[in-house]
């Protein structure tokens, strides 16, 4: 798993055709457990995996007994709905044969967009990976019909990838990387090693071609790479069908990297932060100030004072007591939540609030200076 090397965290997206039996309609057993010990030698290692899937709706559809090729909306949805209970339960069974607990999250591209969902999830992932537990994400198909209809899984796991900062994003399909046309039609297809930047031509060269099973294309693998790579964030394309799919990605197998654009996540989710326009301001102390600069996260005790009206996930300014700008950080409460808690210690937010909330206002990797 040399390829492995450097990374700390890894998103790892398994398309339908790779779990789902095309002709039976059933998990895919075998290969199945073969990740699962992928994903063991992976943690054996030091790494954090999160699991982006697909596969619910091809899974509900057998129970429900759709055998027809195209489904309606309707269809599709409570195929999805009835599917994911078989995927989440395959996952835990698989992964448990190795000591390993997971967790279902079901989500929808809004909730990387919008900033409160954005902290939301991002908090969730961290304290499951912190535990050892492997995130297993799918989106949630019965109310997101932008992915039933145009199968956007492949950029699902890049925003993943982007929320929790992650060095690697690996999605196993049933193609073996990026060609400069389609292989399947077109013998003189050139394969791709690395790709260093997607350039317009590297654009032009996509084609959506889909497999039985899969609903992403060669083109929605591209956005995928697009969103990743600029948030420094490598991304591998590789053919998974066989037994052991990652730890069998070595030099043997062809497969297509996409190098990052930015070398470091962290730098590249800061720079995004210090593009946001404040709404509002915390005044801190000398103590907060020597926190922040020690790769600290900003605690309720140390903010003196707070200024304007936002809402949690909103960016905010941090201040020194002489009213100079430190930083710009996202802030995990709203303006009137952080009132009534500044000054006082962590341990006293629930009794403020009334419900146990987060530890810090801003959490450091949420601060731009």
């Amino acid at each position: 798993m040399e390829y492995l090397n450097g990374a700390a965290r890894v998103v790892v997206k398994i398309g339908s055709s790779l779990l789902v039996d095309d002709k039976t309609g059933s998990i895919r057993s075998d290969w199945l457990q073969s990740l699962s010990e992928d994903i063991r030698d992976m943690q054996s290692k030091g790494l954090e995996v999160v699991i982006v899937s697909s596969g619910s709706i091809a899974l509900g559809r057998k129970v429900l007994r759709w055998s027809e090729k195209s489904l309606s909306l309707e269809q599709s949805q409570a195929s999805a709905a009835v599917g994911q209970i078989q995927l989440a339960q395959a996952y835990q069974e698989a992964l448990a044969q190795y000591g390993i607990r997971t967790a279902q999250i079901l989500v929808t591209l809004e909730d990387s967009k919008d900033r409160r969902r954005y902290l939301n999830s991002q908090a969730t992932v961290e304290t499951l990976l912190e535990m050892g537990v492997v995130p297993i994400v799918n989106e949630n198909d019965t109310v997101a019909t932008d992915e039933i209809k145009y199968g956007d899984n492949d950029r699902l796991a890049a925003q993943v990838s982007v929320t929790i900062g992650a060095d690697l994003l690996i999605l196993l399909s049933d193609v073996d990387g990026f060609y400069s046309s389609n292989p399947m039609t077109d013998a003189n297809a050139n394969h791709y090693t690395t790709i260093e930047k997607i350039t317009p031509e590297i654009e032009a060269m996509a084609e959506d071609t889909k497999s039985k099973v899969s609903k992403g294309g060669m083109k929605t693998k591209l956005l995928a790479a697009k969103i990743a790579t600029a948030a420094g964030c490598d991304m591998i394309i590789a053919k998974g069908t066989g037994s052991n799919p990652i730890s069998s990605m070595g030099n043997i197998n062809k497969k297509t990297l996409f190098k990052a654009q930015i070398k470091d996540p962290q730098t590249a989710r800061k720079k995004w932060i210090s593009t946001m326009k404040p709404v509002g301001e915390l005044v801190i102390d000398e103590g907060a100030v020597n926190a922040l600069f020690s790769g600290k996260s900003l605690l309720p005790a140390g903010v003196l004072i707070v200024r304007k009206d936002f809402e949690r996930g909103d960016a905010v300014s941090i201040l020194n007591t002489k009213g100079e700008v430190l930083g710009l950080g996202l802030c995990a409460y709203s303006s009137d939540e952080a009132s009534s808690i500044m000054g006082h210690q962590t341990s006293e937010i629930e009794e403020i609030l009334g419900y146990a909330g987060r530890g810090v206002i801003v959490h450091r990797d949420n601060i731009a200076f």
